[in-house]
């Protein structure tokens, strides 16, 4: 299991957000893939699940958040769905992504928004992470 300094590494990656640029994860993790779209890689959803796990009680308890983490998951959620769920999106408007996997990546977004919030409003780990273990689908 991760630490929380390895989740939040973690998270900067995949939110295209990470002061190394040249790190290979930048261009093949949750919103590298996207930009330019390389396809959809279930592994990163998981990544940034197990990210969020890893990062539980820093949002459950803590009175002052981590910027850099809100600011990378909330743009992993955002950009995730301006860019490839949105209709009007880069993604979908320039017929790059298939519908199938436009609506797989909101399911991945909506579970990973729900989590962070549950957790934020204090809920507890399984509550948060209820959609995300209950869907045994995700690559459906």
């Amino acid at each position: 299991m991760m630490d929380a300094s390895q989740a939040k590494e973690l998270l900067l990656f995949h939110s295209f957000s990470h002061s190394d640029i040249n790190h290979p994860k930048m261009e093949t993790g949750f919103l590298g893939s996207l930009r330019p779209y390389s396809g959809l890689q279930e592994s990163n959803f998981h990544e940034v699940m197990q990210a969020i796990i890893a990062l539980a009680p820093n949002l459950q308890n803590d009175e002052v958040l981590d910027r850099e983490i809100v600011c990378a998951l909330w743009a992993i959620c955002d950009l995730a769905r301006a860019w490839g769920v949105h209709p009007n999106g880069m993604l979908r408007k320039n017929q790059l992504i298939t519908l199938q996997d436009s609506a797989r990546l909101e399911q991945w977004v909506n579970a990973i928004s729900s989590a962070v919030f549950f957790l934020l409003d204090g809920a507890d780990l399984e509550t948060a992470l209820d959609g995300y273990q209950t869907n045994t689908a995700w690559d459906n």
